[in-house]
């Protein structure tokens, strides 16, 4: 049975994704163990793993992922606070299939929506 789902996105530069997910959107990171060319970070009850790219163009990268959350409205309002950039076209607002989103984009272009259902 499935039990739990982890996205693996692209990175070019371990410490800049690292720093940004931290420092940016609040994660942690998971293990043990450094790598040089993988990384797992968590928050809350998420994981997302990266895998090193080194050739990545961002303009042409196409990773994505969507992250439910319960409190959508606080999320959204402490990355205000810690002057994380929104998507130009991913500001908050409500969807016309009844999800409350927003997006942004970190470091290597990989789109994070966030959503939450009312």
């Amino acid at each position: 049975m499935l039990t739990d789902i982890n996205p693996k996105l692209p990175m070019r530069n371990l410490n800049v994704t690292k720093a940004f997910y931290i420092n940016k959107l609040g994660f942690s990171a998971f293990g043990n163990t450094e790598y040089e060319d993988y990384l797992m970070l968590e928050k809350d009850e998420i994981q997302i793993h990266f895998f090193l790219f080194k050739k990545l163009n961002p303009k042409k990268n196409y990773g994505q992922v969507y992250i439910r959350t319960n409190a959508i409205d606080a999320f959204y309002q402490s990355l205000l606070d810690n002057n994380t950039t929104i998507h130009p076209n991913g500001k908050l607002e409500m969807k016309p299939w009844r999800q409350r989103e927003f997006s942004i984009l970190d470091p290597d272009h990989n789109l994070l929506t966030f959503g939450q259902s009312l």
